[in-house]
């Protein structure tokens, strides 16, 4: 029997999604799932759900625990799964809110730019915590992250801590999907390598049957202006750099200096995309206060629905089983360090790459040299989250106001004054997370 912690568990999407794969492997049916949060009433409606998924799954032999002790969750642990992060809506709106102030609109604001440097400054040493506690009461366990700023957060836990772990996002497979969808190609058939750091990654192989697919895809966001609409900045980006970035628009309008510095810019490429996010300001921040005050509703309305006993798309449980289950390999884009995977990125620097799983272990692939114009652009992002790692393990605030100074789009915006007037705005904000920085 292996035992999986899901630490974070009243995540609803990713704890349920998770569960329900890895009960379609034949190695786990039997597994226990160890489920724990800080808050109680998400922790009791999750468990409620989980013991639904093992019903419609059919694994009577599995065992679901719940608990607000994060010992009791990782001891003996086989499998970690990471959803948490510190700071809730009451701090991190001030990610968003304060930039505003100076001019800097910020869209999601969980991965990069000066929102994304701040939550990573909050969330390394509980990360960190969480490692050491792996180190302790599951030494061998193999961890899975979640939790946004995925490479600075990844980045960290591979250079201060001793466990097995890389970081997992979705939108790898998910733009793969929506550009098939695009094509009318069947997403299997589609040969792709996608290279970078987490959500500024690039497929710089695109090819069906052995045919490069960008020259149609240029074509059909060029000639075709309802599918330009779809996702405007990604688009705008295709057709002026080559390749098709990973994250969706209005995410990668803040990680750059393009679209997202005047407001006639944000009217133009981040209002009117038809797709999930074009770019609205504060639209994460938006969606969690909206989650947060529908949680009940939330886990009500997934038990009224018929649970799937599909797989989903998510890499995790075929990680989970080429590792610790039947063994078979598979081969996903992980946060990893970087090591040479790509020539022209920082030796250093946490990259998202194509990662082989087997019984064995994560193997990094050669991943190759972007192509040089992107390789200026992820150099400067690589190097900002390694400096901003380093802030946060030196305490240093001179480092986070090096990081921020140099950011696409708060230098786009501010002045250096500027930006270190925001700075220190946001470690008094933040003064109950960030304590002894100096």
């Amino acid at each position: 029997m292996k035992k999986f912690a899901f630490i974070g568990a009243g995540s609803l999407q990713f704890t349920t999604s998770c569960m329900r794969d890895l009960l379609t492997f034949d190695a786990f049916r039997d597994a226990e799932f160890a489920l724990m949060d800080i808050n109680k009433k998400n922790l009791d409606n999750i468990k409620t759900v989980c013991e639904q998924i093992k019903e419609t799954m059919e694994c009577p032999d599995c065992k679901i625990i719940a608990t607000m002790d994060r010992k009791t969750a990782l001891e003996n642990a086989d499998g970690v799964l990471c959803t948490v992060f510190n700071g809730d809506v009451d701090i991190w709106r001030y990610d968003i809110e304060i930039p505003k102030k100076y001019g800097i609109d910020i869209n999601v604001g969980d991965t990069r730019s000066v929102s994304g440097i701040f939550r990573a400054l909050r969330n390394i040493p509980l990360l960190l915590e969480i490692c050491s506690d792996i180190e302790k009461y599951c030494p061998n366990a193999v961890f899975l992250n979640y939790t946004n700023p995925m490479s600075m957060l990844c980045g960290a836990m591979q250079k201060y801590s001793n466990i097995e772990v890389t970081g997992l996002c979705h939108s790898v497979q998910n733009t793969i999907h929506m550009l098939a969808k695009w094509l009318n190609i069947p997403k299997e058939e589609i040969e792709y390598k996608c290279m970078g750091v987490n959500h500024q990654a690039f497929y710089t192989v695109l090819k069906h049957n052995g045919e490069d697919l960008y020259p149609a895809l240029k074509a059909l966001v060029s000639n075709n202006e309802e599918y330009y609409n779809k996702e405007q900045v990604r688009n705008e980006m295709l057709l002026k750099l080559g390749y098709y970035v990973t994250e969706s628009s209005g995410h990668n309008s803040e990680y750059n200096q393009w679209f997202r510095k005047r407001p006639d810019l944000i009217e133009k490429y981040c209002t009117h995309s038809t797709d999930w996010n074009p770019g609205k300001y504060a639209f994460s921040l938006e969606l969690r206060n909206e989650r947060k005050m529908n949680t009940e509703k939330q886990y009500k309305d997934f038990l009224k629905k018929p649970i799937s006993k599909l797989k989903s798309e998510e890499y995790a449980a075929d990680i989970f089983n080429a590792r610790i289950g039947d063994g078979k390999p598979f081969i996903f884009n992980g946060n990893v360090l970087n090591k040479g995977s790509i020539p022209n990125l920082p030796f250093d620097a946490c990259v998202e790459v194509p990662v082989v799983a087997d019984f064995m272990g994560f193997k990094t692939t050669i991943a190759g040299e972007l192509p040089e114009h992107l390789a200026i652009l992820v150099n400067t992002t690589a190097r900002i989250e390694n400096l901003v790692v380093k802030a946060a393990m030196k305490k240093s605030k001179e480092m986070v106001y090096e990081a921020v100074y140099m950011d696409p789009l708060s230098s786009a915006v501010c002045s250096l004054d500027e930006i270190k007037k925001m700075c220190d705005e946001l470690f008094e904000i933040n003064k109950d997370y960030l304590k002894g920085y100096k």
